[in-house]
């Protein structure tokens, strides 16, 4: 007997999990998002100290003191911390980004305030000892001569260094230049951190399945005794300026590179765009976020030229990009930067309601998975709060998805389709530059 085919339901709307707030003695802002079941808790604490504030002649030391805070402090070796750490089955990560200082630490929740009492020595009493940060800063310089090797990173690398205004700190790599790195010193590293590293303005982000009684007496216990004396400077620096002009192209040379590493970009929208966000993430995955989309329909699928492409818009908290990157093989380097530019082009004549529907629906009925555990509400959290926005965003613009018409997809693309684009080409320059120019997308320059 053939048994009826069962009846799928809706799936039921779907919030962001909320957060309780609170803060703690020394200012710092809690947000506790308790989810039961979630036996690690992850915690996430933003410093919001930009990148911009470092000296121009030591860019990267901000870097170097992520890297090395928990390298030994006033009261433990860097041997004993890491012992303190993975004895107790601590993760600790620590990082410098174009919005200030993140470390973060998962653990189980019985250890969790042992995570938190780690941090704050990090913070509160980094020892900065000549030899770890001398290995550091060596590690650093190594990074950087196999990022110039890589295609990817030196096209991301060359992109930042042309898009942006040479005076603001985005043009240059985060992690610094050899240069800059290789100047860097302990005392450095210290003056940074006693200069910008401080409990003002900073937010802890915690997940997990929490007593939250309990965790604030941990927090005002350890976090909340870090305290810095004196005023914390002031800065305007500029962070993210883009360069004027018309569209850009710049060909980085490697003779008789097999493949041609191609990456685009122009100014885009940030989350608080008018209109609501909700139809950039959709047009992102339409035109390069999936093997469904219009760059891999053409260049994989229809022509064989790559293994894939990838397009999205990326907010910062100004502005922000579209960008669009992927390898080719050498032999068809202008044509497939000649389609790629026709296939962006083609996207302002619209967009159907079978790419909007498959888009909204898969971008809004994977979300509950996307931030089923613990981190993965922490890091989105610490990023919207990193912005000035709560998590409320992430269900607003969820719940605008199911309404959003192709016609929305089309207005949206039309406010940013003519900004000018910015291109960099990493492969054979003395092969393809001159077929690149004839394509008459703006003056190339060859590096």
């Amino acid at each position: 007997m053939v048994q009826p085919r069962p009846t799928v339901p809706l799936a039921s709307p779907w919030q962001f999990p909320a957060a309780t707030e609170h803060r703690l003695g020394n200012g710092i802002r809690v947000l506790l998002y308790n989810r039961p079941g979630q036996h690690i808790t992850s915690t996430r604490l933003l410093v919001p100290t930009p990148l911009a504030v470092e000296p121009r002649e030591l860019e990267g030391v901000a870097t170097m003191v992520a890297r090395t805070m928990d390298e030994g402090t006033g009261s433990h070796t860097a041997d004993e911390m890491a012992e303190l750490f993975e004895l107790s089955g601590i993760a600790y990560g620590a990082g410098y980004g174009a919005r200030g200082l993140t470390l973060e630490t998962d653990a189980t929740a019985s250890r969790a305030a042992q995570g938190w009492a780690l941090v704050t020595e990090c913070l509160s009493e980094p020892a900065f000892p000549e030899q770890e940060v001398t290995r550091h800063v060596r590690q650093r310089l190594s990074e950087i001569e196999h990022e110039a090797a890589s295609p990817e990173a030196r096209a991301t690398k060359e992109w930042a260094a042309t898009f942006y205004d040479q005076r603001s700190r985005a043009a240059r790599p985060a992690g610094g230049t050899t240069e800059t790195v290789a100047r860097i010193t302990p005392e450095d590293c210290a003056r940074f951190h006693a200069q910008w590293v401080r409990p003002d303005d900073a937010t802890v982000v915690i997940a997990g399945e929490l007593d939250e009684a309990q965790a604030l007496r941990d927090l005002d216990a350890t976090l909340g005794t870090w305290r810095v004396d004196g005023v914390a400077p002031q800065d305007d620096s500029p962070v993210a300026i883009v360069a004027g002009g018309p569209a850009r192209v710049r060909f980085v040379h490697r003779p008789g590179a097999v493949q041609t590493e191609l990456y685009l970009g122009s100014f885009g929208p940030d989350r608080t765009v008018d209109g609501g966000w909700a139809p950039y993430p959709v047009l992102g995955f339409a035109v390069g976020g999936s093997p469904n989309a219009r760059l891999d329909a053409v260049l994989r699928e229809e022509k064989g030229y790559t293994y894939g492409f990838r397009a999205g818009f990326r907010p910062r908290d100004v502005g922000g990009t579209f960008i669009v990157s992927g390898s080719v093989r050498s032999d068809v380097t202008v044509e497939a930067t000649r389609l790629t530019l026709e296939i962006l082009q083609d996207a302002s004549k619209g967009f159907t309601d079978e790419e909007t529907r498959a888009a909204t629906d898969y971008i809004g009925k994977t979300a509950p998975a996307r931030y089923a555990t613990a981190d993965a509400v922490a890091d989105e959290a610490l990023v919207l709060e990193s912005v000035g926005l709560g998590t409320e965003f992430v269900s607003s613009y969820l719940s605008q998805l199911a309404a959003l018409t192709a016609g929305d997809l089309d207005a949206a693309w039309a406010k940013w389709a003519d900004e000018p684009r910015t291109v960099v080409l990493v492969g054979d320059a003395e092969a393809h530059a001159d077929g690149i120019r004839a394509l008459g997308i703006g003056d190339v320059e060859v590096v």
